[in-house]
């Protein structure tokens, strides 16, 4: 009689147990760095450069006092007040301050002013200047400025009764002694100058009467020396 095959079944059994650890083994193998690298904390893709510390920062008006170029732009309103009989008016036009701000105490600045003055029967026209500052800051948001330069008056009609000796009459240039009695127009060009933004100004008019010479053919003009003060208010906007 023959025994029974169970040794057989037995050793099958045995070789299916054994692939079957080879290959768990090997799934393992396979699946062990990729589950030690999920335990690792991921990494940014674009990582955030290291904070940088400001600069000091520094007061407005310590800024303001440091050397360098400025520049302002802005709007003036005052009198023009002529002198010795020279007409006025108001005053009402722009400016324009450009210049080195020197240490804390002093700049040397170049004002530009260009405005129209205008009053009933007396002056009617443009008024422009242009001046060189050295200017001293006492304190903090001051400037006390002395400035020289030119300025002039540009008129067109006026309305104002014309002086003696009138176009008509002269067969030669003539220059008042005074300007009590100011002739109808006046352009012309003189002295300028600026105090704690008080304007003074020295005008040389020039009246051209529309006749020549007989003898010579040169123009025959009038001229007047017109004096004016200008109290103003300034507005305006400053870069550093």
């Amino acid at each position: 009689m023959r025994a029974p095959r169970l040794g057989h079944h037995g050793n099958a059994a045995d070789l299916v147990a054994v692939s079957v650890a080879r290959r768990l083994l090997i799934v393992g193998l396979v699946l062990a760095p990729l589950v030690a690298r999920a335990d690792e904390p991921p990494k940014k893709v674009d990582e955030d450069p290291e904070p940088k510390l400001s600069l000091p920062t520094e007061a407005d008006r310590l800024a303001w006092t440091r050397s360098g170029f400025r520049l302002a732009l802005g709007l003036v309103d005052g009198e023009f007040s002529g002198a010795n009989g020279a007409p006025s008016g108001r005053l009402f036009g722009a400016f324009l301050r450009a210049g080195l701000r020197l240490d804390e105490s002093w700049s040397l600045m170049t004002s530009f002013q260009y405005a129209s003055v205008s009053r009933t029967n007396q002056l009617s026209g443009l008024r422009f200047a242009g001046t060189i500052d050295p200017t001293y800051h006492p304190a903090p948001g001051l400037a006390i400025s002395v400035g020289l330069g030119f300025g002039g008056i540009v008129e067109g009609s006026t309305g104002r009764p014309d002086a003696t000796p009138l176009p008509s009459t002269l067969d030669t240039s003539y220059t008042f002694p005074n300007a009590r009695t100011p002739v109808a127009s006046c352009s012309g060009v003189g002295v300028a100058g600026i105090a704690l933004e008080v304007d003074a100004q020295w005008t040389g008019c020039v009246d051209d009467t529309g006749r020549v010479e007989p003898d010579s053919g040169t123009a025959i003009v009038r001229r007047q020396w017109w004096g004016h003060t200008a109290v103003t208010l300034a507005w305006g906007i400053q870069w550093r």
